[in-house]
Parts: structure tokens; sequence; C-alpha cells
């Protein structure tokens, strides 16, 4: 047996990054060692062995392909080259090129630009605070960001209970308005903007879409509570159950905590999912539609050994 190559070493990722620029993809900037992504692998692989017969997709990180791509292998084709003359005839660049031009159908194509919002920006109201996470307004985004962790190190950070907080911050905003509203138009040269009165009123439609979704939730909630007394619907009792589940789980963390989480959440997550849509669209797709199955799959044999204990 001989070993046939081109004579010329050259790294696995350094090939992979010469045909990703060849198709017009970007050359991988994030490096993560083999030991932290190993474990995720493996827990990767024990929930397809789980979930893979309801329906899961064949994952693509697993413990082989960590494997083979945090290797370097080099093979020595010095026998053949001995024994039966061996050259190469194309040297390896030219190679490579040759192979990205013969694959030009997988080259990067431009993605269609978005016709109107987003639907970050229509789940933000596409106001200000869509503006504001989305980072669109990049000097208010920072602005909110600084008065968010000024309020976190100074109200909640500190300890104080849930009442003393809420008084603390509205005395602090009772001192801003105050001290705004007195100042004349211009400071320094620079410009006050006062804050209009209308800022601060609550229109009559804006009080009965309030009053119509405080109405329409608590209809929900009764029509929920109808529907469980009948003792037939177990898709609905397990969504109860585990909605109050996850509610008793949130409940449990601290605000301080929740505060922490939450503000990168709101300040990346939006974001992302903005420049991202499409993908993440389609992996909570593929999400839901295993989540159908598995309920299915849980809701029928539930169903089944209760009728075999009925009988």
């Amino acid at each position: 047996a001989f070993f046939i190559t081109n004579m010329e070493r050259m790294k696995f990722w350094e090939f992979v990054s010469i045909v990703l620029e060849g198709l017009g993809y970007e050359r991988p900037k994030i490096k993560i060692p083999a030991f932290v992504v190993m474990p995720i692998a493996h827990m990767v692989e024990w929930t397809y062995r789980l979930l893979g017969p309801y329906g899961m997709k064949v994952p693509q990180l697993t413990p082989s392909r960590i494997r083979l791509l945090s290797c370097s292998r080099t093979f020595n084709c010095s026998k053949a080259k001995d024994l039966l003359g061996y050259a190469p005839v194309v040297p390896l660049q030219e190679g490579l090129k040759r192979t990205i031009e013969s694959y030009s159908h997988l080259r990067a194509e431009h993605p269609p630009k978005r016709e109107g919002p987003s639907k970050a920006s229509i789940y933000l109201g596409k106001g200000r605070v869509a503006d504001t996470l989305l980072w669109r307004d990049k000097k208010r985004t920072l602005t909110a960001l600084l008065v968010l962790v000024a309020i976190y190190y100074n109200f909640i950070a500190s300890g104080f209970t849930l009442l003393t907080t809420l008084s603390k911050l509205l005395l602090a905003t009772t001192v801003f308005l105050f001290i705004h509203g007195i100042l004349p138009e211009k400071v320094l040269g620079y410009t006050v903007e006062k804050i209009p009165r209308s800022r601060f009123h609550l229109s009559e439609e804006m009080s009965r879409r309030v009053a119509l979704s405080v109405a329409s939730s608590w209809n929900v909630a009764v029509d929920v509570l109808k529907s469980l007394s009948t003792g037939h619907d177990w898709t609905l009792f397990l969504k109860v159950v585990l909605s109050l589940l996850l509610l008793s789980l949130l409940g449990a963390v601290s605000f301080q905590s929740l505060f922490v989480i939450g503000l990168p959440v709101a300040f990346l997550a939006f974001y992302v999912y903005e420049k991202k849509e499409q993908e993440i669209d389609a992996m909570v797709m593929d999400a839901l539609t295993l989540g159908c199955k598995l309920k299915s799959e849980i809701v029928r044999k539930f169903v089944t050994s209760k009728s075999k204990k009925d009988k």
C-alpha cells in the first residue's frame, strides 16, 4: 500500500480556511479548545440516542468529529516516490484553486435584502425601544446601558428590599425631573430639551387597549380552568403543569440574578435574532416539530396506560 500526497505539508484548518475564503465565506476566527467542546459533543450524542427514535436529526457535533478535527496527521509518501517514481503533477495551491472553481455552486450568495421591518423590530414595537435594543441608535443604547448599570449598582446590588428599591428609584426620578424642569433652555451653550407633559399622559386608546388585554387574559384563564375541570384534556393539563413548574423555577431566582441575566440577554438576544433571523427560525421550527412528536408520544403512552388500568 502507498500513501499518495502532494508532498506539501499544510495544517488542516489552514486548508479549510483557504477553501472557505475561495468560496466567499469568512475564515474561522473563534478557536475553542477540544477539551471544552468534547463534553458538549458527548451530551449531544447522548441526547440523540435518547431522542433519535422520535425524529431528532443526526447531530453534526459528535465526539468522533471533534477527534478528527482536532488532530494533525501527516502521511509519508516517500515509498511511492522511491518505488513508483511518483511526483505531484499539480502544486497544492493550484489544485486548491481548481477545486474551488469546480464547486462554484457552493459559493456564498448574498442574502436578499429584507423587505420591511424585521421580526425583532416588530416584537419590540418598531419604536425607540426597538432602536435601543437593536443597537440602531448606538448613543441611545449606550446611554440606556449606563443608566441600567447605575441602577443596578446603586439600588439592586446594594441588597435593599423591593419596597426600598422602588422608593429610592422614585426618589431619584423625582429629583431628576424637578432639577430638569428648573434648568434654563440653554446651559453653557447646550440646549436642554424639555420633557413635554404629554409624555406622561396615558391616552384613552392606550387605556382601552390595556383594559381589553387584561380582560382577554382573564377570560383565557377562566376557559383554561373550565377545560381542566372536565378532566379530559391531557394535553392542556401537561401544558399548565409545565408552565407552572417553569414559573416556580423562575420565582426561585432572586431579582438581582434576573437583572444580571436579563440585561445582557435583552441587549444581545434581539440583536442576534435580527441578524440571524432565518437560521434561528429554522432551528425553532425543528425544535417545535421534535417537541410535538415527543408530546404526542407521551400523551399516547399516558392515555394507553390509563385505558389499561380502567379495564
